[in-house]
């Protein structure tokens, strides 16, 4: 079992930038699989981004490539989200949520462990 708390959400002007923080606690972080998934109020839940529990394998929703990077560090048991150039599309609830080993995965019915979330919000 891993527990999930997310971080760095806000307030930013379009163009900005963020960096968003996942904090996992529980045995073996390194074999989680994690990602980064957005809910917008009155949508559905978009995957936005994945990294596999070796660190070899990322996945990124269209609408975000080349605009965000995720990453982890095992040492701090922590996975972040770099979103740069942000739009008012990209506003939404993020969730941290991970797995148990397997690949960086597109679909989130796949990850078992979910955060709270942190809400980003774009102005235009």
């Amino acid at each position: 079992q891993v527990q999930l708390v997310e971080s760095g959400g806000g307030l930013v002007q379009a163009g900005g930038s963020l960096r968003l923080s996942c904090a996992a606690s529980g045995r073996a972080f390194s074999t989680y699989t994690f990602a980064w998934v957005r809910q917008a109020p009155g949508k559905e839940r978009e995957f936005v981004a994945a990294i596999s529990h070796s660190g070899g394998e990322t996945a990124y929703a269209d609408s975000v490539k080349g605009r965000f990077t995720i990453s982890r560090d095992n040492a701090k048991n922590t996975v972040y989200l770099q979103m740069n150039n942000l739009k008012p599309e990209d506003t939404a609830g993020f969730y941290c949520a991970a797995r148990f080993g397997g690949a960086a995965t597109k679909q989130p019915s796949l990850y078992d462990f979910w955060g709270q979330g942190t809400q980003v919000t774009v102005s235009s």
